[in-house]
């Protein structure tokens, strides 16, 4: 899925004054942090960068093509031994669970700081609405004029936005948000009181024609455009998968449409941990006796699902550990 079929990560935008607003990040289904932004299976096959962005962090990996494929199995023998929670030789299904989960964790706690020292500009540990204001959109209501309209619309609309979530975020309704209720404003899938506003979000972006509820064309619309021309039946093979999940998975009651509660359960899954899957199905294509671990020499015979594709966005996971 376009989408990685995996979880929301939603951010504010820090917008500069002239800028237009960006687009809407796609990613929608939560589970602490996207294990990538990249599709797991699309086409004819499996995509290892998919892998690559759970095993090592998105934002660790960038560098990654700079690095041979020596150094890249000698780093990654390095990682394995990390992973070995219990120095036992093995890395169990579990440890990797665990490692996937600190990589995601890690992304989260990075970014909520970074954000945080951005907006509380007089570091008097909370963030006032107009703190945020000012850090995020500047001086832009003396420069909208310079703007196309559409473009003046486009950031009346994101404050606008903003000021919502703010609002439910803001627990104790001060107007102010102290660290965490700041989680839950940029990361309000983190919060189970901002569910509510995240499925609301997720709704205005994909909800076309505004009726309360999604279509199957809008449910694609949002990850996949077609081209000129282009009838559904030419639509690539992950589309038309894409439209089947929408009618035997997503369209729950079966009436043509998701919900409200239908988009929940989409985008903020119960029942599906996806560090685990990933470490399943890392631990079922490297460990070649079967024995239900891997060792070290498993991992760095599979280095290319692991971290070796040069196309990766990988690298800082490889680069930034002092021990290498």
């Amino acid at each position: 899925m376009k989408q990685v079929v995996l979880f929301l990560v939603v951010s504010v935008l820090i917008v500069q004054i002239f800028a237009k607003p960006a687009d809407k990040h796609s990613d929608r289904v939560k589970d602490d942090k996207p294990l990538s932004d990249t599709v797991h299976y699309a086409g004819d096959g499996h995509n290892n960068d998919y892998d690559h962005d759970a095993f090592l962090g998105e934002e660790e990996a960038k560098t990654f093509n700079d690095l041979s494929p020596d150094e890249s199995k000698r780093r990654l023998g390095k990682i394995a031994d990390r992973i070995d929670a219990d120095k036992d030789g093995f890395v169990t299904e579990t440890e990797l669970k665990e490692w996937i989960e600190h990589q995601q964790n890690r992304y989260i706690t990075d970014h909520i700081k970074e954000r945080w020292d951005i907006h509380d500009e007089n570091k008097d540990k909370i963030v006032s609405w107009d703190e945020y204001l000012q850090t995020s959109y500047g001086a832009i209501e003396e420069e909208l004029v310079k703007l196309e309209e559409n473009e003046r619309m486009d950031f009346r609309t994101m404050i606008k936005r903003d000021k919502k979530r703010w609002a439910a975020a803001d627990v104790n309704k001060d107007n102010n948000l102290d660290y965490d209720e700041f989680v839950g404003f940029i990361h309000p899938e983190e919060k189970e009181h901002m569910f509510d506003i995240v499925v609301e979000e997720t709704m205005e972006d994909i909800d076309k024609n505004h009726d309360g509820k999604l279509t199957v064309d809008e449910y694609i619309g949002d990850m996949y455009h077609r081209k000129e021309g282009e009838t559904e039946s030419e639509e690539p093979e992950w589309v038309k998968t894409e439209r089947e999940q929408f009618k035997s998975f997503r369209d729950k009651n079966g009436d043509g449409h998701m919900d409200s509660k239908e988009v929940k359960d989409w985008i903020l899954p119960t029942d599906y941990d996806h560090a685990e899957a990933e470490a399943k199905h890392l631990v079922y294509e490297s460990d070649t006796n079967r024995d239900q671990k891997l060792t070290r020499q498993e991992i760095v015979d599979k280095w290319d699902l692991f971290v070796g594709s040069q196309a990766t966005d990988f690298g800082d996971a490889l680069t930034r550990h002092d021990e290498f």
